[in-house]
C-alpha cells in the first residue's frame, strides 16, 4: 500500500458504527469521522444496510471511495467458517459478516475484535507510541465488564490460528470467581472484571456499590470492606498480569476499560506483577491509554496501514 493511501477505519460497536478516514499511516489526521446507530432490533440485514449507508455519507464528504477499510467489531472473525464468533451483538454470532459487506459496499475488509484495535490504536498513535516508540510487543488490556487484550508485534495484530489471540480473560486465575459463562470456571474475567470486583464487595459487605464508588471509598480510606475488594483486584491482576508477561515479556502494556481508571494498580498492582514476574525485577511499563473512545476506530483504520 502507498504510504500516502488514505485510511479508513469502522468501529462496531452494540449500538452504533463510526467510520474515520485518516490522512494516511504517517499523517494519520482525521479527514472525516462520522457516528450513527446501527438500529440493530431491526436484525442482521439492517445493521449491514446502516454500515453501507456510513461508509456512502463519509465516501462523499472525503471526496473518494475506499480501497480497503479495517473493521473492529465486538467479536471474532471464525477462520474456520469465516463467520463471526464471541459477539455481545447476538445478531453478528454465526454470520458471514466480512463477506456478506463486502458483497454490500464493494470494498475489500480487514478485520479483528475490538481489543486488537484498541491495543493497535495504542501501539501506533497512542500510549506506547509515545512513551515506547521503539516497542517490538504491545499488549493492550481491557478491563472492563469483560476481560480481553489485543497483542501488537512490529505494529501487526497477533490474531493467532483461531482468531483467539489475546483472549487472557478466560484463562483460569481462581475458583473464587465462581462461573464464567464460557463454560469454565474461576477465568480472569471472572476474578478481576468490574462486575467481579462489584460482586466481591457486595458478598464481604452485603450492600451493593459501584466500582467507581468502592474506588473512591478505598481512597477515602473509611470502608474496610472496599480496602479488601481493590486490595484483591490488585492481587489478582499482578498474577495474572505477569502470567502473561512471562510468555510474551511486552515492552509495554496499557490498560484500558473502567477498571484501568483504579489509580490502585499502578502502584499497588504493579508491586503484584513484580512478585510474579520471572525475573529479578519488572522493566515493563504499564500506563493508562492515550486515546480514550477513539482507540476503536483509529486502531480499525491502521489495521489497512
Amino acid at each position: 500500500m502507498n504510504n500516502h493511501q488514505k485510511l479508513w477505519g469502522l468501529d462496531l460497536g452494540g449500538t452504533k458504527v463510526e467510520c474515520v478516514v485518516l490522512e494516511s499511516k504517517d499523517n494519520p489526521q482525521v479527514l472525516a469521522r462520522e457516528r450513527i446507530y446501527t438500529e440493530k432490533e431491526k436484525g442482521y440485514l439492517h445493521i449491514l444496510n446502516r454500515i453501507k449507508l456510513l461508509v456512502e455519507t463519509v465516501a462523499e464528504k472525503v471526496g473518494s471511495r475506499p480501497v480497503r477499510i479495517g473493521i473492529g467489531t465486538p467479536g471474532t472473525l471464525d477462520p474456520l467458517n469465516d463467520c463471526l464468533k464471541n459477539s455481545n451483538s447476538t445478531e453478528l454470532n454465526g454470520q458471514p459478516f466480512k463477506g456478506d459487506l463486502e458483497d454490500l459496499i464493494g470494498v475489500p475488509l480487514t478485520i479483528a475484535n475490538d481489543a486488537n484495535c484498541f491495543a493497535l490504536a495504542e501501539a501506533r498513535m497512542g500510549a506506547a507510541h509515545h512513551l515506547r516508540p521503539d516497542a517490538t510487543v504491545v499488549w493492550g488490556v481491557i478491563m472492563g465488564t469483560g476481560v480481553g487484550s489485543g497483542i501488537v508485534v512490529n505494529g501487526k495484530v497477533i490474531g493467532g490460528l483461531q482468531g483467539i489471540g489475546g483472549e487472557w480473560g478466560h484463562n483460569f486465575l481462581d475458583l473464587s470467581g465462581g462461573d464464567c459463562y464460557c463454560g469454565l470456571k474461576g477465568c480472569v474475567e471472572t476474578v478481576i472484571s468490574g462486575p467481579a470486583t462489584e460482586r466481591f464487595y457486595k458478598e464481604i459487605s452485603g450492600k451493593s456499590l459501584s466500582l467507581k464508588d468502592i474506588n473512591t471509598a478505598f481512597q477515602a480510606r473509611n470502608d474496610p470492606h472496599a480496602k479488601a475488594a481493590i486490595d484483591r483486584l490488585c492481587h489478582f491482576f499482578g498474577r495474572s498480569i505477569a502470567s502473561v508477561i512471562n510468555v510474551i515479556d511486552p515492552d509495554i502494556i496499557v490498560i484500558g476499560g473502567g477498571v484501568g481508571n483504579v489509580d490502585a494498580l499502578y502502584t499497588q498492582g504493579i508491586k503484584e506483577v513484580e512478585k510474579f514476574v520471572f525475573n529479578n525485577r519488572l522493566e515493563t511499563m504499564i500506563v493508562r491509554p492515550k486515546l480514550g473512545d477513539s482507540a476503536g476506530v483509529f486502531g480499525a483504520a491502521f489495521l489497512v496501514a
